[in-house]
């Protein structure tokens, strides 16, 4: 997941299908790469579990998974509390030397 959010076009792609669904078309017509290179963002991110795609019709309409994210974010906040508990902990024994 961390892997997927590396890349700052990866990033931004979630962020616009968390707003609202888009299909890869609009996605692709906004970045400065090729259609191919969006959709293989995108399946990177489908991968992932970042994203959904499913077909309409012809297109194929990309969801962000707020779930996902939701995922990240507490994994995210363990680890600043870990961190967060030794800097303390060496303040601590910093203010006793």
């Amino acid at each position: 997941m961390f892997r997927a959010l590396a890349d700052a076009t990866r990033r931004d792609i979630v962020r616009r299908t968390l707003a609202g669904e888009a299909t890869v078309s609009q996605l692709a017509a906004t970045y400065d790469m090729s259609f191919a290179a969006v959709q293989k963002h995108v399946a990177v991110l489908e991968e992932a579990g970042l994203v959904t795609k499913n077909p309409r019709g012809r297109e194929r309409i990309v969801r962000g998974e707020a779930a996902r994210i939701r995922q990240a974010q507490h994994l995210l906040d363990q680890y600043e509390r870990i961190w967060r508990s030794r800097v303390d902990r060496l303040d601590e024994l910093l203010a006793e030397s």
